[in-house]
């Protein structure tokens, strides 16, 4: 199918849709730029219909899911937009811009992310992920592709201030860690999206388990959560040319440090010998 040509072929199958199936139309229709940044739970709901309904209007239209879908309806949104419109997607850089004016524009899409990021902050949220990661034996950082370099980085920050913080990186050995946790640990997971089938390999049996879990996402209503003791939210939209964004990274980060800065002010006399120790072993290795 080519790229470009999702809406077409929508109009084109229009009458050949379920009832349900054109309610997902109209809105798509309806909401083209919106649509790209809304997870499949919020799309079901926009339109008032069921998950599975959007995925079968996927199929219909001959995609293999429901994010080929969307980034397909993000590159057919190009072409119909004016040029600077366009980039607009692109976090509104040019190509004409000078240097200075692509900082300062990428500058305010981060400053936006962290803004974002702050107005879903929820207090209570924090405290028990806080008393969680407290109150476990062993707290495992996971993450999949470019989240995975989010969890190690929280790895790397609390490693500075206690000892029961691990990371593992390989989504086969984190399916096989994840095998033997028990309800004495958690579970520490970054994902943007939080609706990954890696993710869904290890969520479900380890929440049987009762192994406890904190996601760090940007969708309340994702598959994920619903597997999770606390999800903690970040800001910046991020649509399906944008994965990956900088801007995603720096949102998910700062609720990292809302953890970590919580989590040692708790216990502020033992964290601040623990890393006093952590500073000493590395003297040596700084010129």
């Amino acid at each position: 199918m080519d790229d470009y040509n999702v809406l077409e072929r929508m109009t084109t199958l229009y009458s050949s849709l379920t009832k349900s199936e054109k309610k997902v139309a109209d809105y798509v229709f309806a909401n083209q730029m919106d649509a790209q940044y809304m997870s499949i739970t919020d799309l079901a709901a926009a339109s008032d219909v069921a998950e599975a309904t959007i995925f079968r209007f996927c199929k219909t239209l001959g995609f293999a899911g429901y994010n080929e879908f969307k980034l397909t309806l993000a590159k057919s949104t190009v072409p119909s937009l004016s040029r600077d419109e366009a980039y607009d997607i692109y976090g509104k850089v040019k190509p004409e811009d000078s240097i200075l004016d692509m900082c300062k524009k990428l500058y305010n899409s981060d400053v936006e992310a962290l803004t974002q990021t702050l107005q879903k902050i929820d207090e209570e949220a924090i405290i028990r992920a806080v008393d969680i990661i407290a109150a476990s034996d062993r707290v495992f950082c996971f993450g999949q592709g470019g989240s995975s370099i989010l969890a190690m980085e929280a790895w790397g920050r609390f490693l500075t201030a206690c000892s029961h913080f691990y990371h593992v990186q390989d989504n086969h050995l984190q399916a096989m860690t994840a095998a033997l946790l028990t309800p004495a640990d958690t579970i520490l997971f970054f994902s943007y999206s939080g609706s990954t089938r890696d993710m869904m390999d290890i969520l479900p049996d380890a929440s049987k388990r009762g192994v406890k879990v904190i996601l760090i996402t940007h969708f309340p209503h994702c598959e994920a959560a619903s597997y999770a003791d606390v999800v903690l939210l970040c800001g910046s939209n991020e649509g399906p040319l944008q994965m990956g964004s900088i801007a995603a990274k720096i949102a998910q980060l700062y609720l990292l440090d809302v953890l970590f800065n919580e989590f040692c002010r708790r216990q502020l006399e033992r964290t601040m010998t623990d890393r006093e120790a952590t500073t000493r072993a590395i003297t040596n290795k700084l010129l």
